[in-house]
């Protein structure tokens, strides 16, 4: 592996980029120590010993500490450590280590995340946001089947903080309503169910 260029990230680490297209992110003591410099060679073997005793540790204690802020699922993780330019084995190893110790479960994660949001948020915009966080698709509909979301509730909540009167809006007020909850992803029957009312466009 050749070092085809250390690009400063700041004071204190440089991307080292290698001629593989692989990318590392060392601090300055460390390339010191490795005699990493532009045009050099990293062995097979400084390449691993860079990985096992530096990275790995870095990369545990980086998922460690991003899990202490809030929950998070693996491809949040992931992303994450991508974008602190860890090679995919470092990513791996950081990810079997977490699920070895049960610091992540995306399924776990996924009822929690349910559960909290189930009272404020509609079922469609619950399951968009956590298809981003990479959770699957079935996993996600076998979880909102047991725990399903009353769109209905919400919305009679929403009405009432917004002192809305039903029976007091014309058709115009409430068609604006319904976009409104629309457009945050709850049912058009839930809707028209508590506005009383369903309206069918001509």
């Amino acid at each position: 592996m050749i070092v085809t260029e250390i690009v400063p990230v700041d004071k204190r680490r440089s991307k080292v980029i290698l001629d593989d297209d692989f990318t590392l992110v060392l601090y300055r003591g460390e390339l010191k120590r490795y005699f990493i410099e532009e045009g050099s060679e990293i062995t097979e073997e400084v390449y691993g010993e860079i990985v096992k005793e530096i990275l790995y540790k870095r990369a545990r204690e980086r998922v460690l500490f991003l899990l202490k802020s809030s929950d998070k699922t693996e491809q949040e993780l992931r992303r994450k450590l991508k974008e602190g330019f860890y090679p995919q084995e470092v990513i791996d190893y950081a990810i079997h280590f977490l699920k070895e110790h049960r610091f992540i479960n995306d399924q776990e994660y996924a009822k929690r995340y349910v559960e909290f949001n189930s009272r404020k948020k509609s079922e469609r915009q619950i399951e968009y946001e956590l298809k981003r966080k990479g959770l699957d698709k079935e996993i996600i509909g076998d979880i909102l089947k047991e725990q399903p979301v009353d769109e209905a509730a919400i919305v009679r909540d929403y009405i009432r903080k917004k002192r809305l009167n039903p029976e007091q809006m014309d058709a115009r007020e409430k068609s604006k309503v319904m976009a409104s909850l629309g457009r945050k992803g709850f049912s058009y029957e839930a809707v028209s169910r508590v506005l009383g009312e369903i309206f069918v466009e001509d």
